[in-house]
């Protein structure tokens, strides 16, 4: 028995790249690509356990083996969206961002159950690391592509561009712009034109122009 294993946790913990003495991440992500191709749902749930009971290391690699598969059968972990949501608020860094990505996946196929808790989601965004952040803009851009869901996702993203850093302002512009069209194109505008001025960098600064010549097609 691996000496990262415990009576009480599944079998799948011996394929993980804590118990396999292994600190890259090969292990996960080719368990990750098995689970998805034959849609396992029982590693999954066994995964979900390993997450919810396992130490630091088995939970920080069942978190990559669940996002990985859910960016392949985003399916998969739909059921499990409250035990990503609720993970949102804890002090594991690694869990927190893992489980922004893991919703992001879902978003993609039930964007309905993923709006319904959008306020634990916006305080993640709020609270975050760049990368909580970075998938949370993409959860947004998911949602905000849905007409009945664009009315309350669209300000967020406005504010959102608003107020993050410059190092993240041209891919934020970039996502954003992809629900580009009447009013908000327009207000979308206004903000970046506000903050492209304060770009230094040429490369950021370019990459915002264009998504303001972009943008101008619709307003």
């Amino acid at each position: 028995m691996s000496a990262h294993k415990t009576p009480s946790l599944p079998a799948i913990v011996e394929e993980l790249a804590a118990s396999l003495g292994r600190r890259d991440e090969g292990p996960n992500i080719a368990l990750a690509e098995r689970v998805a191709r034959s849609l396992d749902v029982d590693a999954v749930s066994a995964l979900i356990q390993v997450l919810r009971e396992g130490n630091t290391a088995l939970k920080a690699d069942a978190m990559k083996v669940l996002y990985e598969a859910g960016e392949r059968a985003p399916e998969l972990l739909v059921p499990y969206l409250n035990v990503f949501i609720d993970l949102l608020g804890g002090r594991n860094n690694r869990l927190v961002w893992g489980s922004m990505c893991a919703i992001d996946a879902i978003a993609g196929v039930a964007p309905g159950s993923v709006y319904a808790k959008l306020s634990p989601i916006m305080a993640a965004v709020d609270q975050g690391s760049v990368i909580t952040r970075d998938n949370g803009v993409r959860i947004l851009v998911k949602l905000g592509g849905e007409r009945r869901f664009g009315k309350r996702v669209r300000p967020l993203l406005l504010e959102i561009l608003r107020t993050c850093p410059v190092d993240q302002l041209p891919m934020y512009a970039e996502l954003a712009a992809t629900l580009a069209q009447g009013r908000y194109a327009g207000m979308m505008v206004e903000v970046l034109e506000k903050r492209v001025v304060t770009v230094s960098r040429p490369a950021k600064r370019s990459r915002i122009i264009k998504v303001l010549k972009y943008l101008a097609a619709f307003h």
